[in-house]
């Protein structure tokens, strides 16, 4: 979640106000036309496409090689851990400079990802190395959030969110149809070594697209590590808006995640015939994100902010209730369409709650709130995983899937009661919108480019 407020106080300060705006006066063209979105847009992009291709390739040799439910959702849910020290990582992340921190792991993370290339790795060895990459993670997607709302300022963030999230979406679609597929019909190697690619251009495209910004949290502002960290908790879970959103936010995808990380075995548990097991995997893991991607364009779009808004606490209970007819067992095909429509909705309410989370933050709790909610996202789906995943291992896995969307529905329901009043939001909005920093001068090599309303006119680094 990426957040943002304005040094201009004649602009809109309220979620809706700043949603509708961006609807109405921004396109596509605008935020692609900011040379330093377009190359943390693409770095983010491939880098993505090759996670989720090794991501899926490895579920496929873990499941072949040891025939179990559980260790095939492990080498899925492994990814994951790293994320248990998501906010200490994301707080260290906010003491540097967020273009350093993403330049350095990528280069780690392709360094790492280059061993599994070595022939006979044995599978242990395979994941303490795919754990110890993971661990770049948190902090790559702290020093990203936290970089865009001063990258496309308060008039452009809304189209900016939904671009991301769809386009991070569309990723999933390809890397988990394409690894899957190369995973079954050539070797798992192929998608790590795309992986291993995408991390040095996601490198380069920072090093020469993003311009130097200095660390948000300076030197003088530091205390102990672990004590920065608990303030973003507090922050998180303390405010009464914030807090909302992460729960309906950890909920869902608490719910969202299983077929994906099932998708392995559910494939070769309905699927006779060996040759179709990569492609069934392939459709019930994209089919989520391919819904996400429609719904949150075509919902994001056309349906006015302020309804959107309205709407959150009854869209919030339908992607788990979608999933409740796989009770029957039903083919990979069906499996797939309840997955996506789940993923519509998913689509339509995500990037709502996403824009009013990011206008909610204070300015110097961005990296460390981000750490915060990506890590309770990961660290959801890691639990639902590895809880369904040992379920299916003695119970029949449609059973198991059925019978955890119900659950889903019904937390959905008490969450939806105790919606908080729009007033909230706005508050905190407005709140937030007070702590942006004064204005200074620009370092030493940092780039110019164009103003937006969160970076000065004449300190603005380049993307």
């Amino acid at each position: 979640m990426e957040g943002l407020v304005s040094e201009d106080p004649e602009r809109p300060s309220t979620a809706a106000d700043v949603v509708t705006q961006g609807e109405d006066a921004v396109t596509f063209r605008d935020i692609f036309s900011l040379p330093e979105y377009r190359a943390l847009y693409f770095s983010t992009l491939v880098n993505w496409i090759g996670d989720y291709l090794s991501r899926a390739a490895v579920t496929v040799l873990v499941y072949h090689q040891s025939e179990s439910v559980l260790l095939s959702a492990a080498s899925f849910a492994i990814s994951y851990l790293p994320w248990f020290f998501g906010p200490v990582l994301a707080a260290l992340a906010e003491r540097y400079p967020y273009r350093r921190v993403m330049i350095t792991s990528d280069l780690c993370r392709m360094v790492l990802i280059g061993l599994l290339l070595i022939p006979d790795v044995p599978v242990p060895v395979m994941l303490v190395l795919l754990f110890l990459s993971s661990l770049g993670a948190p902090p790559t997607q702290a020093a990203r959030s936290a970089l865009l709302p001063a990258v496309v300022g308060r008039e452009r963030l809304a189209l900016a969110l939904t671009t991301n999230q769809t386009s991070g979406q569309a990723a999933q679609v390809i890397g988990y149809m394409a690894g899957a597929t190369l995973a079954v019909a050539l070797t798992p190697r192929i998608a790590l070594g795309i992986d291993v690619a995408t991390f040095a251009l996601s490198a380069l495209l920072i090093a020469f697209g993003v311009g130097r910004r200095p660390a948000a949290f300076g030197r003088t502002q530091r205390t102990h590590l672990l004590r920065e960290t608990a303030e973003g908790f507090h922050l998180v879970f303390g405010h009464a808006a914030l807090r909302s959103i992460v729960i309906v936010v950890f909920t869902t995808t608490v719910f969202a995640i299983v077929p994906e990380g099932l998708a392995a075995a559910w494939a070769a548990e309905g699927t006779p015939d060996p040759g179709t097991r990569g492609l069934d995997q392939g459709l019930i893991m994209a089919a989520g994100p391919f819904g996400f991607v429609f719904g949150g364009i075509l919902f994001n779009r056309l349906v006015p902010a302020a309804r959107r808004a309205r709407l959150i606490p009854y869209l919030a209970v339908l992607p788990p209730l979608f999933l409740v007819p796989s009770l029957a067992g039903p083919p990979a095909s069906v499996v797939a369409l309840l997955v996506m429509f789940s993923g519509v909705i998913q689509g339509a309410l995500m990037p709502t709650l996403n824009a009013t989370f990011v206008l909610a933050l204070p300015h110097h709790f961005r990296a460390r709130a981000f750490g915060v909610v990506n890590s309770g996202v990961q660290l959801s789906q890691f639990g639902a995983v590895m809880i369904t995943g040992t379920l299916a291992d003695h119970f029949w896995l449609p059973l198991v899937v059925g019978l955890w969307s119900i659950g889903g529905t019904l937390a959905m329901i008490l969450l939806a009661l105790r919606w908080p009043s729009p007033k909230t939001f706005t508050a905190a909005v407005e709140a937030a919108a007070t702590t942006e920093p004064a204005r200074q001068a620009p370092g030493p090599g940092s780039a110019r480019v164009p103003t937006t309303s969160v970076t000065p006119e004449r300190h603005r680094p380049n993307r």
